[in-house]
This record gives C-alpha cells, sequence and structure tokens, in this order.
C-alpha cells in the first residue's frame, strides 16, 4: 500500500500570517509619528531622508508652532498695559496788575506845593515824590525876569505841603499876644542860609551845612535830625530846638 502524504496547508497558512504580522511591525516602525507625517507633507524630501533630519525638522517645527502660539497670544491680548496719563492740573492764574497811573498810587507819589512870590502863576503845584524845587518853580511858569533866586536851594528835594518864597523874604511867624513869649520859630525846611545864621550859635558855616543836610537828606522829618548837623552837639541843640520847627 501507498502511504499518503500529510496535508501541508495549515502550515503554509500559519506561515502566511507570521509573514503578514511581522511586515505590519516593520511597516510600523518605519512609519513616522504625526509630526514627522506633516513633516514629510510640507517640508522638502531633501530635509526628511534620514532619520536624524527628520527628528531635526520636527523639533523646528514645534518651535515655530509655539513661537507663533506666543505671538498670536500677545496680538489677541494687546500686549502690556497702557501707559497711565496724569490728571491734567488746572492752571494758575495771575493777578491782575495794579495799573500804574492808579489814582491812589499817584497820589501816594505826588506833592503839593505851594509856591509864592515871583513867579509867573503863584499858588499850588503838584510835583511828583522826589522832586527838587526846581521842578516847583518849573511848574510855577518859573520865575518873573530879573528875579534873584540865589537864595533858593535848586537841588534840593521837596517835602510835601512845604512853601517856596520866590524872590521875596519869607514872612515872620505871627507874634504871640504875650511879648514875654519866645520869638517865631524858623522852619529847617524852608528856611534860607540867612535866616539859619540868624539862630543863636549858628554862623555862616553852620547854615551852610544844615542846607547841605536837608540837601541830601531831602527834609527834615524831626528837629531833632538836626543833631546829624555836622557841627551841632548836645548843648547847641538844646539852644535851638525851641527856635525851629519842621
Amino acid at each position: 500500500m501507498f502511504e499518503q502524504p500529510l496535508p501541508r496547508q495549515p502550515a503554509s497558512a500559519a506561515r502566511n500570517r507570521l509573514r503578514q504580522l511581522a511586515d505590519q511591525a516593520l511597516r510600523a516602525e518605519r512609519e513616522p509619528p504625526l509630526v514627522g507625517r506633516l513633516v514629510e507633507r510640507w517640508v522638502p524630501p531633501g530635509l526628511t531622508r534620514s532619520p536624524a533630519r527628520r527628528r531635526l525638522t520636527a523639533i523646528l517645527a514645534v518651535l515655530t508652532g509655539v513661537l507663533l502660539l506666543v505671538g498670536g497670544s500677545i496680538m489677541v491680548l494687546g500686549g502690556g498695559p497702557s501707559p497711565e496719563r496724569p490728571p491734567l492740573l488746572p492752571a494758575a492764574h495771575d493777578s491782575p496788575p495794579v495799573p500804574a497811573g492808579s489814582p491812589s498810587k499817584a497820589a501816594d507819589a505826588a506833592l503839593v506845593i505851594s509856591v509864592v512870590g515871583k513867579v509867573r502863576s503863584p499858588g499850588l503845584v503838584t510835583v511828583p515824590s522826589g522832586a527838587r524845587v526846581a521842578d516847583a518853580l518849573s511848574a510855577a511858569g518859573g520865575a518873573l525876569d530879573g528875579t534873584d533866586i540865589t537864595a533858593l536851594n535848586l537841588a534840593r528835594k521837596l517835602a510835601d505841603g512845604e512853601q517856596l518864597y520866590v524872590g521875596i523874604a519869607a514872612p515872620p511867624a505871627a507874634v504871640p499876644a504875650d511879648p514875654a513869649s519866645a520869638p517865631a520859630k524858623i522852619n529847617l525846611n524852608t528856611a534860607s542860609a540867612e535866616q539859619l545864621d540868624s539862630l543863636p550859635g549858628v554862623g555862616a558855616v553852620t547854615a551852610k551845612r544844615i542846607i547841605e543836610w536837608r540837601t541830601q537828606h531831602g527834609a527834615f522829618g524831626s528837629i531833632n535830625q538836626l543833631q546829624e548837623v555836622d557841627g551841632i552837639g548836645t548843648a547847641k541843640f538844646a539852644k535851638l530846638r525851641d527856635q525851629v520847627t519842621v
């Protein structure tokens, strides 16, 4: 009897199945991940031929995506906070200046002088503060022709309310009813050199010094200032204090 050969179909089927599984595993190992597939699709083949280049390309692609994501977030969020603006402060208003020619200012800066004697317009004149005898004489129209004004100190500063005698002697003060009373007092601000020379203890030199002090300081504000004149000490001032006035 002839022996019949064993069937080989099951062994062949098993080998075919194993070969299929091996091929699938090999393809799975060779198939790149999702990022790799995206890289292979969008990156030129020259950069993805070797596994090392594929990994480097994948890393660069991931970094690029991160940078794009961060940049988009910054653009959406609008960057950093906007700078705060300081509040507007109201402007300071300066006080309006007082006009230089206001009535009160003009009144404080004016001097009223009485000019009598041989002048063209005798009477009261108004001159600015700091004016001198020459200014008052000019305001009164000037002296008449031929009038001797050498007794006037034209450079002397004026005091408000004083009187100038031009070309005439100053009248003596009113004599008191009591004949035994003191003689008329001489005004230190308006007296001439001759009138000052007539005072007891005052000669021509001292009279000149009194006029010089009056010229430098404008006018005597008090008879006590007579002691500031060179040559008038305590004893001489005691003799003069009751005979002069301002």
